[in-house]
């Protein structure tokens, strides 16, 4: 059965402590939530401590490139304290894939990291943009990417859908290599809230369910209101 999270990248704005951020995922609904990099100064242990208290689980979290190529045993160090299984490369720039030659080089860097968490016990997974979309040679940097990678792929459904890409499609196509799926929603390329744009969230679930992942993450990289937004992402997806 796939779980919810919220991506709390959608909540760094909330002036609150991260204990208290916690309380509002897990009274939200939310079965778990994914680090994106902010701890609110909380040790590795406190964290453990109080998301457990609330009976959320963790995600594999999204963790800085830097970080992850300079110190893999502290990453896994403090995820796997906080109860993550794995980690999520975030973001790499628009260069690494315009090219064939310039993407199966970012898969080599990327598998190179994903070895290191490997030696650890913990997956490595890859979140797209839509700049991994570029075309060239009848074929798209996402798509040389994923089909020589080694990682694990974190679709985010909003981007691959700005992109001008059937997200359902993507998620088919590579549904083995899928444990999380990133509902973003988007409107003509802007961010929205969930439900408000152009991406069949519906369609994006029911074809989640059928590949076996494991969880459908809530992302809104710039709410209006983000204490509100984590409601809104933990409704729409119970309902869905």
């Amino acid at each position: 059965m796939v779980r919810t999270a919220i991506n709390l990248y959608s909540v760094r704005d909330l002036d609150l402590p991260m204990d208290e951020i916690l309380d509002r995922c897990a009274a939200a609904g939310y079965d778990g939530v994914q680090f994106s990099g902010g701890f609110g100064g909380l040790s590795a242990q406190e964290l453990a401590d109080h998301l457990d208290d609330l009976d959320l689980a963790v995600t594999a979290a999204h963790v800085d490139v830097d970080e992850l190529e300079s110190d893999p045993a502290e990453v896994v160090d403090f995820h796997e304290t906080v109860g993550a299984d794995g980690a999520v490369v975030p973001w790499l720039g628009p260069e690494r894939f315009e090219s064939r030659e310039a993407t199966l080089e970012t898969a080599d860097r990327v598998d190179g990291m994903a070895a290191d968490m490997q030696e650890h016990g913990f997956d490595l997974h890859y979140h797209n943009h839509d700049h991994e979309f570029a075309a060239f040679d009848d074929t798209t940097g996402f798509e040389v990417f994923a089909d020589h990678t080694d990682a694990l792929l974190e679709p985010d459904v909003g981007w691959i859908e700005t992109a001008g890409h059937d997200p359902v499609e993507i998620l088919e196509r590579y549904g083995d290599d899928i444990e999380i799926v990133h509902m973003k929603d988007m409107d003509d390329g802007e961010f929205c809230e969930i439900g408000d744009g152009d991406v069949d969230m519906q369609a994006c679930a029911d074809t989640a369910r059928e590949i076996d992942a494991e969880w459908l993450v809530y992302e809104h990289d710039q709410p209006a209101d983000p204490a509100a937004s984590i409601d809104t992402g933990a409704e729409f997806l119970a309902d869905l």
